[in-house]
């Protein structure tokens, strides 16, 4: 009787992990889902709309490289796929970005697709400049909305430096990204 009780506590437990992931990523609160998912991916790791809820929680969160992890496991359904190829161009352009920052890598060459993530629009914006020299910080503007602007810079402050783009609406900050 011992063993049925915990094996249904259990299955109560993990139905409801995925809710409360669910209820989390619905009221915003991205990071924290994120953080759920992370320490109960190994227990899902064939369950893509969690995989897919883990990831969306934690592009929400800008935890970025923790797409790395979906991307390999979405692969049973089309629309597991689509997610898996939105999360790889997101995750690749912001590897390419802080290279192109950090290193001077010349991105202009490059032809690749793009997503409305801010990550890929500040992308596009940068590999558009083509070469050129590196500047402290830079400004682009919204083509979509002339009040919306991103400013893109490299913090220097500790070991490992960190890419930030600062969303703007006219003068007022929006949001802060920043990622390594």
């Amino acid at each position: 009787m011992k063993i049925l009780l915990i094996l249904l506590l259990y299955i109560g437990l993990y139905a409801d992990i995925k809710q409360n992931m669910f209820n989390l990523y619905q009221n915003k609160k991205y990071e924290d889902a994120c953080r759920i998912g992370f320490n109960s991916l190994k227990r899902h790791l064939r369950d893509e709309e969690f995989i897919s809820l883990y990831a969306f929680s934690c592009l929400n969160s800008d935890y970025i490289d923790r797409l790395a992890a979906p991307v390999a496991l979405l692969k049973f359904s089309r629309e597991s796929r689509a997610n898996s190829a939105y999360f790889s161009i997101i995750l690749m352009q912001k590897k390419l970005l802080y290279h192109a920052l950090v290193d001077k890598y010349d991105l202009s060459s490059l032809n690749l697709p793009t997503t409305d993530y801010v990550l890929s629009k500040v992308f596009d914006f940068y590999a558009k400049l083509g070469a050129h020299e590196p500047r402290a910080f830079y400004l682009f503007e919204d083509k979509d909305d002339k009040k919306l602007t991103y400013k893109l810079y490299l913090d220097k402050k500790t070991k490992v430096k960190k890419m930030v783009i600062e969303e703007f609406y006219d003068t007022i900050a929006l949001r802060r990204h920043v990622y390594w």
